[in-house]
């Protein structure tokens, strides 16, 4: 990968190039149009020398070389008017402008803005004369606006360039931690298949039955965060499932191993049941990340109070603590990838349970309230489903 100062090195040399492209397709410009400047000078020269040989009799026809000089800038919009803007000729210039007087108006305003106005004076009276408006050529505008193109061209370029590098690197980081869910859950296997063996050989010895069936939760767990680790990367089939009773399952198992100064609270056992599709072994885990980081917050000592609500299109499931609170600047930030406020911790718990919710589940999470030393509520918002 290219270094920052590298990163930079690049960055301005594609500025510089884009600066020298301007300046250099603006000098072409300006060139241009004094070459059109001159031409239409010579136009009016030789309008004036035409007029004047017809009425000393040199000539009875065009001048070839009037006329040459004339043809050659018929790239040129040009209106001819008199002393009072009464229009004798034009070119390049639609005939519903030269029809209509206040659209003629604005087109010779237009034009004198561009060009200064020629003037063909008749050698024998002061008092007559013609006047060339012209505008800028086709050519000439496109000069102009050719590099404001050409830049814009470029930073698209770089853009979608950008994109596609970050969603490269994206997905090898995604490829990277699937790897590694899997492989973490291929090794736990071996272990946990083994502990399953030990708590059955524990349940025939005389010994005190209740913290064998406590060791069988806690593995039984552990075989769920198994069973979630290799499901990262994988189809995740939702089906319609009792969020009270999910949720309710999570609470209990927690509530048996928090510290006594710790009141873990919970409604939905309490009220009439919501429906959502679910993938259950992920969503628990959504559950029990924000359990266990709303513990962390409160330091062992305080309340976590898990809520539930709903309407007819969707479902919230509150998780509010009492512990120290986050800085309002960090509540979008909690959920990037490795930003944590712990002194351990590699800050993916939150991301994990963000992607689970919003990208297999098309739901929402996010920070609902927070305030320092009085706690935090994260919501969760699900579509609700009805049973048939």
């Amino acid at each position: 990968m290219l270094s920052f100062r590298n990163r930079v090195v690049i960055i301005v040399i594609g500025v510089l190039l884009g600066g020298l492209s301007l300046l250099y397709t603006n000098d072409l410009a300006h060139r241009l149009k004094e070459k059109e400047q001159h031409d239409v000078t010579l136009w009016a020269h030789a309008m004036e020398r035409l007029n004047r040989d017809v009425l000393s009799g040199t000539i009875q026809v065009q001048d070839p070389l009037v006329d040459d000089l004339i043809s050659s800038n018929n790239n040129i919009p040009f209106i001819i008017t008199n002393e009072n803007l009464e229009v004798i000729s034009s070119h390049l210039v639609p005939d519903e402008i030269i029809n209509h007087p206040d659209r003629l108006r604005e087109q010779i305003d237009q034009f004198s803005d561009e060009n200064i106005p020629r003037q063909v004076r008749f050698w024998w009276t002061d008092q007559h004369y013609h006047i060339i408006f012209y505008g800028r050529s086709a050519l000439l505008k496109s000069l102009y606006y050719y590099p404001y193109i050409q830049i814009t061209v470029i930073v698209v370029f770089i853009l979608l360039a950008f994109i596609a590098f970050r969603s490269t690197k994206q997905d090898e980081q995604n490829r990277v931690w699937i790897g590694l869910a899997k492989e973490t859950a291929h090794q736990l296997g071996t272990p946990t298949s083994s502990l399953l063996g030990w708590i059955e050989y524990l349940r025939t010895q005389p010994i005190e039955q209740s913290a064998v069936e406590e060791m069988n939760k806690d593995l039984t767990h552990l075989m769920k965060i198994v069973d979630r680790f290799s499901k990262i990367g994988s189809e995740t089939p939702l089906t319609p499932a009792n969020i009270n009773e999910v949720v309710g399952g999570s609470v209990m198992y927690f509530r048996k191993r928090i510290p006594r100064n710790v009141t873990l609270d919970y409604n939905g056992l309490a009220m009439a049941p919501v429906q959502a599709n679910i993938n259950v072994a992920l969503f628990e885990w959504v559950v029990e990340n924000l359990m266990k980081n709303a513990l962390d917050a409160l330091q062992g000592h305080g309340a976590i109070t898990v809520t539930i609500a709903a309407n007819d299109k969707h479902i919230y499931i509150d998780v509010k603590d009492t512990g120290k609170g986050i800085a309002k600047g960090n509540w979008k930030r909690i959920f990037e990838p490795g930003f944590t406020t712990k002194t351990r911790g590699w800050g993916l718990g939150l991301s994990l349970s963000r992607r689970i919710i919003e990208e297999y589940h098309q739901g929402r999470i996010a920070v609902l309230e927070s305030e320092i030393g009085k706690g935090t509520t994260f919501r969760i918002t699900l579509k609700r489903s009805h049973e048939a």
